[in-house]
């Protein structure tokens, strides 16, 4: 005996509430845990399958539109993408980067070192020996950062300022792409990236310090160094990581191995790509300008002491109450 519609809906009418519910809640379905995610999953099947039924059945038009709409939205809220949201990229950069930052220390201190190390060798080799420096460097290079260093800094056209960040923004993630992304020969690519890039930089600064513009370099470069270097060790560390990953694998296959370490990868590097942005502003439209030596050094030092703070302390006191919550 065929159903009737009263019938079916008040059958049925209890799990389609139960969908709606889970559907108005103000966390997205893919944010929710896995038993609600399950529980959405059979509603939305069981929908799908109330949905087929209604329209076999010839049921009023009505009711079959409010459950094509209701299995539509359970179907976008389990399978589509996660929309684009402000608030996502505030959770990271306030919890999960400093938080994944701090659970590859080892990864971040030997990127650390094959990035400062090497600076400190080329700024001493070419602090004393202009010949052995020009053996990293072209001539070219060198001769226009002297020029371009020589006066210091009375500010530029904001035209020029707004082109200048967005050729930093080109160039920073540039470098950082190359000691993340090279990380997949095992780490070897980034490793070298990572002392190339810390080579030259030492040895450029080097140069010029030896040119008697040592000052304005360190003036221009000050305000936004504390973003830029750290965001460039930081891409390296994640393109370790990623070497380590396909390395020691504890018991996976070079594929899942790196499929495990995914989310910790990609969360470093939008950090630091995050903060390479803010460094390529600040040196757009700060660094170039006619403020005072002081106050830049000022700034400078604020700056610095923010991401130390930031990296060190960021996200910790949600993992405290997380762990408080689950005892």
């Amino acid at each position: 005996m065929k159903e009737s519609q009263e019938a079916f809906v008040a059958r049925r009418s209890k799990d389609w509430d139960a969908l709606r519910d889970l559907l108005a809640h103000e966390k997205a379905l893919h944010r929710m845990g896995a038993q609600a995610i399950a529980t959405a999953g059979n509603l939305y099947r069981n929908t799908a399958s109330d949905l087929m039924q209604a329209r076999a059945n010839g049921f009023t038009p009505d009711l079959v539109h409010a459950l094509d709409q209701l299995a539509a939205r359970a179907h976008s809220g389990l399978y589509s993408a996660p929309p684009y949201r402000l608030r996502a990229i505030a959770e990271l950069l306030l919890f999960d980067f400093p938080a994944t930052l701090r659970r590859h220390t080892r990864a971040f201190w030997i990127a650390t070192a094959l990035f400062v190390l090497p600076a400190l060798l080329g700024f001493s080799t070419a602090f004393i020996s202009r010949h052995a420096a020009m053996q990293i460097l072209p001539e070219q290079m060198v001769e226009s950062a002297e020029k371009m260093y020589s006066d210091g800094f009375d500010g530029r056209d904001e035209g020029t300022d707004a082109s200048m960040a967005g050729f930093y923004i080109r160039n920073n993630v540039g470098i950082a792409f190359q000691c993340f992304a090279t990380g997949i020969l095992l780490g070897i690519g980034s490793i070298f990236y990572l002392v190339y890039n810390g080579l030259t930089i030492g040895t450029f600064a080097g140069l010029v310090t030896a040119s008697g513009y040592g000052i304005n370099l360190l003036t221009f470069v000050s305000g936004h160094g504390a973003f830029e270097l750290t965001a460039i060790v930081i891409a390296g560390a994640a393109g370790i990581v990623m070497g380590y990953s396909l390395v020691a694998t504890k018991g996976l296959t070079r594929m899942g191995s790196l499929q495990a370490s995914a989310r910790d990868i990609a969360q470093l590097v939008m950090g630091a790509a995050l903060m390479l942005v803010a460094a390529a502003f600040i040196e757009g439209f700060w660094s170039p300008s006619g403020i005072p030596m002081r106050v830049k050094w000022i700034v400078s030092a604020l700056l610095w002491l923010f991401v130390i703070v930031y990296l060190s302390f960021a996200g910790k006191a949600r993992r405290r109450l997380r762990a408080k919550a689950s005892t």
